[in-house]
């Protein structure tokens, strides 16, 4: 099986996601654990179906092949935001140690579903390590920007870097704000998409200066988030490939300046889906192989 996703746009081939009856289960359980997780509000769970199914159907669309993460004890709500536990590099895939608590048993679901498909292990990020794939960003193949905030510590960059040191010339790492506190969930893809390698959807409030001016000197365009649109995940973009990407419904303003460059915007309706936990479309999807 072909692997490896060390860019964050060129065409998805191979994808993995969960479906919400086997991570949110029921109404019911969603009633019990949403306040445990952190949830902005309960997701009512008929209408979070609905919505991803909108979703879904733009991935089988566009994504010749889906593997889908089963139902498990092991894990809880977040388990649904499939891009968190894992990167996986043209060597192999790289387990994290969330660090998130309550979610750090989600890369053992992963491992098993990604070992029955073939896909080898180049290693984990363990104890007192913390990573979380939100934190892992690819400028190119050579290029990987890692978050250092709550979710992802020093001794966990360290791991990953050890890792990768054979085939990724450039590991740059960028101090998070404390933004909204300690347990809300802030990555550094919370603050970029990548949309192609020259054009990035960015929150600039959160952005280091150094992180900035990198980008604008390897010639990337910034289209900037507005406040109202960055609080309702307008910066989380999934990019299906170089001109076609999907967003959150509820962004106008940045979905008309991705219009404006040329890209197609695929929208679903993403409130108790997506907006309640803080996981927009990079969230609930792990890319197994982009070529």
């Amino acid at each position: 099986m072909k692997y490896g996703c060390q860019s964050m746009t060129k065409k998805i081939k191979k994808i993995v996601l969960k479906h919400p009856k086997d991570a949110f289960v029921s109404d019911d359980h969603l009633e019990k654990n949403w306040k445990h997780y952190g949830y902005v509000e309960k997701p009512d769970y008929e209408k979070v179906l609905q919505e991803f199914g909108v979703f879904e159907s733009i991935i089988h669309e566009h994504v010749k092949e889906i593997m889908y993460l089963p139902q498990s004890n092991q894990v809880g709500l977040d388990s649904i935001y499939t891009h968190d536990s894992i990167k996986i590099t043209k060597k192999g895939a790289i387990y994290f140690n969330t660090g998130k608590t309550l979610r750090q048993n989600e890369f053992l679901e992963m491992e098993r579903l990604l070992q029955a498909n073939q896909i080898p292990t180049l290693g984990k990020i363990n104890s007192p390590g913390l990573m979380e794939g939100g934190d892992v960003l690819w400028l190119d193949d050579d290029t990987v920007l890692v978050g250092r905030g709550y979710r992802t510590n020093d001794e966990g960059i360290k791991q990953f870097k050890e890792l990768i040191k054979g085939f990724v010339k450039n590991v740059i790492v960028i101090p998070m704000p404390h933004g909204e506190g300690q347990d809300a969930c802030l990555h550094l893809m919370s603050i970029i998409s990548m949309i192609n390698p020259k054009l990035a959807v960015v929150y600039s409030k959160y952005m280091p200066v150094f992180m900035r001016e990198l980008l604008i000197n390897r010639g990337i365009e910034l289209l900037e988030v507005d406040d109202k649109e960055y609080e309702y995940l307008g910066s989380n973009v999934l990019a299906l490939d170089e001109k076609k990407c999907i967003i959150i419904e509820g962004n106008p303003k940045i979905e008309s300046m991705l219009a404006e460059k040329g890209c197609e915007v695929f929208t679903y309706p993403g409130r108790h889906l997506s907006y309640f936990g803080t996981g927009g479309p990079t969230c609930l999807t792990c890319p197994v192989y982009r070529d």
